[in-house]
C-alpha cells in the first residue's frame, strides 16, 4: 500500500509540473488516470477541473469540479474553478455563487476573489466586480491581471483614466503583457487619443502577433481615422487569424460601408450574423445599411426589421408591473435614451425640445450612452431634469433604473444606429415606448408603440413598413438648432469663381451608384459647373480614386472634382458653404442636418421626394422654409430642376441672401411651438394607455 501512494504521488507532481509548463493534454492524460485509480481524490478532480477550463472543456471542467466538492466541500480551489467554467458557459447566476462560496472559505485567496470578480463583471454588476478586483489587490498589489480586469470593469463604467493608471501599473508589473497593451489602447481610443491608442495596439501585437483582437482594435481606430483600406485589411487579418471572429467581420462590414461598398458590406453583416445569430449590434448595422441601398424596397426593409426581433431572445425576466399613476392629465415623466448626447447630428434636434419642455407639463429624464462626454454634453445635461449616465449598465440593469424612475413614456433617439440600446425597449420598462430623430426607418420591435414623424416624410399609406402606429406631427417632425459657431452667409460663390459650384457634404454610402449617375448628368448640362463633395471618408486616397473613377466613367473628368475629407472644426466645415451655390441631396436616403447647414450657410439644396421616409426628409425639410420648387419626383425632374436653378444666377443670390432668415422665422427653429406640438403627442399617447388600463 505505502509503495501506491509513492508513485500515485509521483503521477501527480509530474502531471502538476505538465499544467505549470503548459502541457494540458498531457497534464490532463495524467490526471484521468490517477482519478481512475482513485475516485475519491478531491484534489486530482480538482486540478482536472482547472486543466479542463484551461482547454476550453468547460463542460467536462464544471462535472469535474462538482465531483471533488462532493468530496470535499470545503475546497475552495474547487469551488474557484468551477466559478471559472461557469462564467465561460454563460451560467452567470450558478458562477457568482460558486465565486461567493470559494470567498467564504477563504477570503486570503488572491484567485477567489479575482474569479468572483470576473463573474460579477460578465453579469455587468460592475461595482461589486471592483470591490472584488480591490480586495485581491489588498492581497497581492502586483497581481497583474487583477489590475487589467480591474480596468476594464472601470473602463465599463466611463472611467478611463483610472482604468489607464491600472493598464500602466499592470505593464510596470508584467512589462510584455499583450492584453493589458489592448485594454490600455481601447481605453485611449474611447478618449480619442488615437497615436497612442494605435501605439499600444502595436506594441501588443509586437509581443503577441496573432493576438487577433489587438488586430481587429487597431483597424477601429484606423477607420475612425478615415484610414479605411488599413483598416479593411485589418480586420481582414483578425479573420485570418480567428475566421469565426464575428466582432471583426461585423467590423469590417462598417467599414466597407464607409468606403461606399454597400453590397460588401452587407455581404459581410450578414456572415457576423451566421457566426453569431444572436448579435444585435450586426443586425442593427445590416439594418441600417439597407436604408442607403436602391436595392431594397420598403416592403423588403420592413420585413427585414421585423426578424430583428424574431432574430433574437429577448423573453428575458420580467419587470414588475408599471406603479405609474394612470392620471391623464397628471406631469409626464420623459425618457429619452441616446448614445448621441454629445457633438452629433441628434444632438441639433434635441436641444431646443429639452431647452423648451414646459417643465409644469414634462419633467425630463436623459439617459446618456457617453463615454465621452463634450461641451455639447454638458450644455444638453443642464437643460434636463434628471441626468443618467447609462454606460457599463446590462440591458437588464438599464430596464430595472427606468422602471425604477417610473418614465411614463421612453423615447429612443437612436433606432438601428450605433451604440443604441433597443434591447432594453424589447423589456419595455416604460408603460409607453416611442422611436423619434435618430433612425429613419421602423425598429421591427413589437414593444415599440409608435413612431414620431409628420404627413410628408411619410404620407398616408406608409402605415404598412412600420411596426409601430405612426404618430404624425402637425408642422414637421424636426426643430432645427443652428451652431452657435456659425459664419455669417457670404456672397453668392458663382460671382466670384464665374461658374455655378454644387456640392454635397453627406455620408459617403448615401452617394451611391444611381446618385453618382444623376450627379453626373447635372454636371454634363452645365458644362463649366463643378461640383465639391466633403465627407470624412475621402481622407482616405484609395476611397478618393474610387470615386473619381465612378465620375470618370460617365464621363465627368477628375478636374471638375474636389472631394474634402475630414475637418476638425465645425466653423471649417461651415466655412466651406462659402464655395458651394446649390446643394445637391442624396437619394433615396436624404441628408438631414447636412440639408440644414447647407440652408443655413445660404445654398438652396435640391432634393428628390422618394418612396419611404429616408427619402422624404428633404421634402420635410424644405416644404417647412417654404421652397418646394426645390422638391422633385424623378430623377429627371431632378435633374432639371437642379440646371434650371444653375441658370438663374439671380434666383440663387436671392434665395442665399434670404435663406437663414426664412428658417430663423419657419418652425423648423421655433422650439416653443414645436415642444408644445410634442408634448401634445405625448398627452394623446398618455391618455390611450390610461384608458387602456381603466
Amino acid at each position: 500500500m505505502p509503495k501506491k501512494n509513492i508513485l500515485t504521488r509521483s503521477k501527480k507532481q509530474k502531471a502538476f509540473a505538465l499544467m505549470q509548463s503548459n502541457q494540458l493534454h498531457e497534464a490532463k492524460s495524467l490526471f484521468e488516470q490517477i482519478s481512475a485509480t482513485d475516485k475519491h481524490d478531491a484534489e486530482t478532480w480538482c486540478a482536472l477541473g482547472a486543466v479542463n477550463g484551461m482547454l476550453g472543456l468547460y463542460d467536462e471542467s464544471i462535472r469535474c469540479c462538482r465531483q471533488a466538492i462532493a468530496i470535499r466541500p470545503d475546497d475552495h480551489k474547487a469551488y474557484s474553478n468551477l466559478t471559472v467554467a461557469l462564467e465561460a458557459v454563460g451560467r452567470l447566476d450558478e458562477a457568482v455563487a460558486a465565486g461567493q462560496e470559494a470567498v467564504r472559505i477563504n477570503p486570503n485567496d488572491v484567485d477567489t476573489h479575482y474569479n468572483l470578480g470576473n463573474a460579477l463583471k460578465s453579469q455587468g454588476r460592475l461595482d461589486e466586480a471592483i470591490a472584488s478586483y480591490h480586495k485581491a489587490l489588498r492581497l497581492n498589489p502586483d497581481d497583474a491581471e487583477s489590475r487589467l480586469n480591474l480596468g476594464i470593469a472601470l473602463a465599463a463604467q466611463g472611467k478611463l483614466t483610472e482604468a489607464i493608471e491600472h493598464y500602466q501599473r499592470a505593464l510596470r508589473i508584467r512589462p510584455n503583457y499583450a492584453e493589458a497593451y489592448n485594454s490600455l489602447g481601447v481605453a485611449l481610443a474611447a478618449l480619442e487619443n488615437h497615436e497612442q491608442a494605435i501605439a499600444a495596439y502595436r506594441q501588443a501585437l509586437k509581443i503577441k502577433p496573432d493576438y487577433a483582437n489587438a488586430h481587429n482594435n487597431l483597424a477601429i481606430v484606423l477607420e475612425a481615422q478615415g484610414r479605411l483600406e488599413e483598416a479593411v485589411a485589418g480586420y481582414q487579418e483578425a479573420l485570418r487569424i480567428r475566421p469565426n471572429f464575428a466582432e471583426a467581420c461585423n467590423n469590417l462590414g462598417n467599414a466597407l460601408k464607409g468606403q461606399g461598398q454597400l453590397d460588401e458590406a452587407v455581404k459581410s453583416y450578414r456572415e457576423a450574423l451566421r457566426i453569431k445569430p444572436d448579435y444585435p449590434s450586426a443586425y442593427s448595422n445590416l439594418l441600417l445599411a439597407l436604408n442607403y441601398s436602391t436595392d431594397y424596397d420598403p416592403a423588403v426593409c420592413f420585413t427585414e426589421h421585423v426578424r430583428y426581433h424574431e432574430a433574437h431572445d429577448h423573453n428575458q425576466a420580467a419587470l414588475p408591473s408599471y406603479t405609474n399613476t394612470n392620471e391623464p392629465d397628471k406631469r409626464l415623466k420623459v425618457g429619452y435614451v441616446s448614445p448621441d448626447f454629445q457633438s452629433h447630428s441628434v444632438a441639433f434636434f434635441i436641444e431646443l425640445i429639452l431647452r423648451h419642455h414646459d417643465p409644469a407639463m414634462v419633467e425630463t429624464f436623459c439617459y446618456a450612452e457617453v463615454k465621452s462626454p463634450d461641451s455639447t454634453t454638458e450644455r444638453l445635461k443642464g437643460l434636463a431634469a434628471h441626468w443618467r449616465n447609462t454606460c457599463g449598465e446590462t440591458d437588464a440593469q438599464l430596464a430595472e433604473m427606468i422602471h425604477a424612475d417610473e418614465i411614463d413614456i421612453l423615447v429612443d433617439l437612436a433606432g438601428h444606429t450605433a451604440r443604441n440600446r433597443l434591447p432594453v425597449f424589447a423589456l419595455k420598462p416604460a408603460p409607453v415606448q416611442v422611436t423619434y430623430l435618430g433612425y429613419p426607418n421602423t425598429t421591427g420591435l413589437p414593444t415599440m408603440d409608435y413612431r414620431l414623424t409628420d404627413a410628408l416624410a411619410d404620407p398616408p399609406g406608409q402605415e404598412a413598413f412600420y411596426s409601430e402606429k405612426l404618430i404624425r406631427l402637425p408642422q414637421g417632425f424636426l426643430c432645427y438648432t443652428p451652431p452657435t459657431e456659425s459664419p455669417e452667409v457670404g456672397p453668392l460663390p458663382a460671382s466670384q469663381t464665374g461658374h455655378v459650384t454644387f456640392g454635397s457634404f453627406n455620408m459617403l454610402p448615401k452617394i451611391n451608384p444611381s446618385v453618382v449617375e444623376t450627379w453626373s448628368r447635372i454636371l454634363k448640362a452645365t458644362p463649366r459647373s463643378r461640383l465639391i463633395l466633403k465627407n470624412k471618408s475621402f481622407r482616405d486616397e484609395a476611397v478618393r480614386e474610387r470615386y473619381l473613377a465612378f465620375f470618370q466613367k460617365h464621363g465627368i473628368a477628375a478636374d471638375r472634382l474636389e472631394l474634402i475629407g475630414w475637418l476638425p472644426r465645425i466653423a471649417d466645415h461651415l466655412d466651406l458653404y462659402h464655395r458651394i451655390d446649390i446643394a445637391l441631396d442624396t437619394f433615396p436616403y436624404n441628408g438631414t442636418t447636412t440639408t440644414c447647414e447647407a440652408l443655413w450657410m445660404g445654398a438652396p439644396v435640391i432634393t428628390l421626394a422618394g418612396d419611404r421616409h429616408a427619402g422624404r426628409v428633404g421634402v420635410s425639410l424644405l416644404t417647412q422654409i417654404g421652397l418646394t420648387d426645390l422638391i422633385a419626383d424623378t430623377p429627371e425632374d431632378y435633374v432639371n430642376r437642379a440646371v434650371q436653378l444653375a441658370e438663374n444666377p439671380e434666383r440663387v443670390a436671392d434665395l442665399r441672401s434670404g435663406l437663414r432668415e426664412r428658417m430663423v422665422n419657419s418652425v423648423l427653429c421655433d422650439g416653443k411651438t414645436f415642444a408644445q406640438n410634442l408634448e401634445t403627442a405625448y398627452r394623446e399617447m398618455w391618455k390611450r394607455w390610461c384608458a387602456g388600463q381603466k
